[in-house]
């Protein structure tokens, strides 16, 4: 049987899609990125697949988006090697969800595309540009530096529901007290932090026009189901 992550994000994401479900749905349902009466399928981290995450096409298979369906295909959009998302699923009514989670604030800021092939470089700088003019048209900053791994997640997000016409959801799901790991400890200094990268990319404070949420979730409801 595979073990849980030893700590931070990982090890609470790992935890609520397999031993505490009705916790992480509440904390989706909350944000509004999950319908009264609606569930999720989740495909991945799943304990029997040995916490696999999934990025390309495993990640979209994982969130029932067939190929043949997309106008765009990925390979178009972004080089192989594209982001590896935290979790993925299905809801009930067939859309598909995506989560990307994060247990302390540095975790917001992350390096710029390490892709060294120009193509690919220059295939990311074109798409970020457009997901760019789509969520935040009056932004100048460039979206290929800072909180790069924030915006290539809005890219593909855009990508998928924008350009191919797919029902999708974007989370980012913010773990509450993993002292471990120096996080918030509520929702209040979360909410600060992101409205101060949201700022810095140009983005609206809410951004479920856009069918992407913000969730929190306490790790302290999580602990029993982390040791079990």
């Amino acid at each position: 049987m595979a073990s849980l992550a030893p700590k931070g994000s990982q090890r609470w994401l790992q935890t609520a899609v397999n031993r505490e479900q009705k916790l992480l749905a509440e904390a989706l349902r909350n944000s509004g990125a999950l319908a009264k009466g609606a569930s999720i399928t989740w495909a991945a981290p799943l304990e029997c697949h040995g916490y696999a995450e999934h990025r390309d096409e495993a990640a979209l298979a994982g969130a029932g988006i067939e190929p043949a369906r997309l106008k765009v295909p990925l390979c178009a959009f972004w080089p192989k090697g594209g982001p590896r998302w935290d979790a993925e699923g299905k809801y009930s009514d067939g859309a598909a969800v995506f989560v990307e989670a994060k247990s302390h604030v540095s975790e917001l800021n992350s390096n710029p595309t390490g892709a060294r092939d120009p193509k690919a470089a220059a295939l990311i700088r074109e798409s970020l540009q457009q997901a760019r003019k789509h969520y935040a048209r009056a932004a100048s900053i460039d979206w290929g530096h800072p909180f790069y791994q924030y915006v290539n997640r809005l890219a593909h997000h855009y990508w998928l529901t924008k350009l191919n016409g797919q029902k999708s959801r974007l989370v980012f799901l913010y773990f509450l007290n993993d002292h471990d790991m120096g996080g918030p400890s509520s929702v209040q200094e979360w909410r600060a932090a992101i409205e101060v990268l949201h700022l810095a990319l140009g983005l609206p404070s809410d951004m479920s026009r856009f069918g992407v949420f913000d969730a929190f979730l306490d790790v302290r409801p999580l602990q029993a189901g982390a040791i079990a």
